[in-house]
């Protein structure tokens, strides 16, 4: 099998640390392949229920749509929105609920889609609160897991790339807003 040539870009002029580069670490079609995969171990964990998934906004929109698109099974579909970034690239350390689910999961089967998982700090949160409303079942998917760095106090059910302790950005991942429509996943070759 023949090695993935990686795409290197250059932040265009007017953005947000203009002029670093980024570097493609994870490919659209390594992206297409993974969801596909994880999709189908969904599906088969699923099978017979039907579960609600809650993309945790905005990062997640992406992965989330393509992951839905590959499921063979019924589901229902719910957002929450959580902040703990700002517009810096580092956890400020507190979690802010933004926006809330709104259906009832009392009783339900809960998967929470995350773009990434980096500190575990809001997917704590989120597991707490989704928990307390009591829920039958919570678990957890994710595209990206920094699990050098990651301290949550549960294991993750779905993981797509385990990537290193940098910052990333595309398929639905920002820096300050910007660059969610690239395709392909980029990390920074500097600190930003």
């Amino acid at each position: 099998m023949g090695r993935t040539l990686r795409k290197t870009l250059t932040v265009p002029k007017g953005y947000i640390n203009e002029g670093k580069e980024i570097r493609e670490i994870i490919t659209e079609k390594e992206i297409y392949n993974k969801v596909k995969e994880l999709a189908a171990e969904i599906s088969k964990c699923y099978a017979g229920k039907i579960p609600i998934i809650i993309g945790v906004l905005n990062g997640s929109f992406m992965f989330m749509a393509d992951l839905v698109r590959n499921l063979s099974i019924d589901f229902e579909v719910d957002f929450i929105k959580i902040s703990s970034y700002g517009s810096s690239t580092k956890s400020s350390g507190t979690v802010r609920l933004l926006k809330d689910i709104s259906a009832d999961i009392t009783g339900r089967d809960i998967i929470v889609v995350e773009d990434i998982i980096d500190s575990g700090l809001t997917i704590e949160f989120i597991k707490h609160r989704l928990e307390e409303a009591g829920t039958k079942s919570v678990k957890f998917a994710t595209c990206l897991y920094k699990s050098n760095v990651a301290k949550q106090s549960f294991d993750i059910d779905f993981i797509g790339f385990n990537i290193p302790d940098k910052f990333v950005v595309g398929y639905g991942l920002d820096f300050d807003q910007k660059f969610r429509g690239l395709s392909s996943i980029y990390a920074f070759e500097e600190e930003v």
